[in-house]
């Protein structure tokens, strides 16, 4: 699919850097400036070898880095999807933690976010605190021709009900996916992921945030995504997740376009 550079969030002093090759999404926080040589700047290196050295063995790492101040305290975030193996998870925390470093050189407040994987780092501790103060629509411009638009929002909406309440159960650690039939020959694909800091309820209202967010922007698209810090949710008329429908792997026709999402 041909792809439209993407809209990005201007939020308060958050500003988006669209340089990254393959990120889907990165902010950078112009208000936390710092120096090559402070000690802040030390501790995010040393922050980011941990989150590279220790997310891919359980998909899901917190940490934090100082050094004898509290003042140069830095607390970090990875996470990889919940259904991407260790080899690619380690590949793409990798290349995040080398990319962030890139687009965001000199700022203690960042995140980007790859389709398998989303690492974020901050002053402040932002642990287990929703987090939907910004975000980016990802959608298919081309319109759904297979139902009748009520039908395709009740299927969507069905779909979306099961898989948030599969990914609020502890077992599930913030991931839910599933696909219905549209048609004998047309299949929609759901998926949506929190970062498992959050608790239950916190994702929950993220999901439900999202949700929102997307049966108005991209009502009746054939297929869309909603990006925040806290969490994601997606579909599309093709598989994206794991494991792949072999009989399927292609992507739906339209051209991808975006649009920012207030707080």
């Amino acid at each position: 699919m041909k792809t439209l550079i993407a809209k990005c969030i201007l939020l308060l002093a958050l500003v988006c850097s669209c340089s990254a090759a393959d990120s889907i999404w990165q902010l950078c926080n112009n208000n936390s400036n710092i120096s090559s040589s402070s000690q802040i700047f030390k501790n995010i290196d040393s922050l980011l070898a941990t989150l590279v050295s220790k997310t891919p063995s359980k998909g899901f790492v917190t940490t934090t880095s100082s050094s004898y101040s509290s003042k140069d305290k830095v607390y970090g975030l990875a996470q990889c999807r919940g259904d991407v193996g260790k080899t690619d998870c380690s590949i793409c925390i990798q290349d995040a933690a080398k990319k962030i470093r890139e687009v965001c050189p000199n700022q203690s407040d960042a995140r980007i976010l790859y389709d398998f994987c989303f690492l974020r780092y901050s002053q402040e501790n932002f642990f287990g605190k929703l987090d939907t103060s910004g975000g980016l629509i990802y959608y298919n411009v081309a319109n759904v021709t297979e139902t009748d638009p009520k039908t395709f929002d009740n299927e969507l909406g069905a779909l979306f009900d099961r898989i948030r309440s599969e990914a609020v159960l502890p077992k599930s650690r913030g991931l839910g996916k599933g696909k219905t039939k549209l048609t004998p020959f047309v299949t929609l694909n759901g998926l949506v992921q929190c970062t498992r800091d959050l608790s239950e309820l916190d994702c929950a209202q993220c999901f439900a945030t999202a949700v929102g967010s997307f049966m108005t922007a991209c009502h009746n698209k054939k297929g869309c995504r909603v990006l925040y810090s806290s969490c994601y949710i997606r579909y599309e008329f093709y598989p994206f997740y794991f494991p792949l429908d072999p009989s399927r792997t292609g992507p739906s026709v339209g051209t991808i376009a975006s649009v920012r999402l207030s707080p």
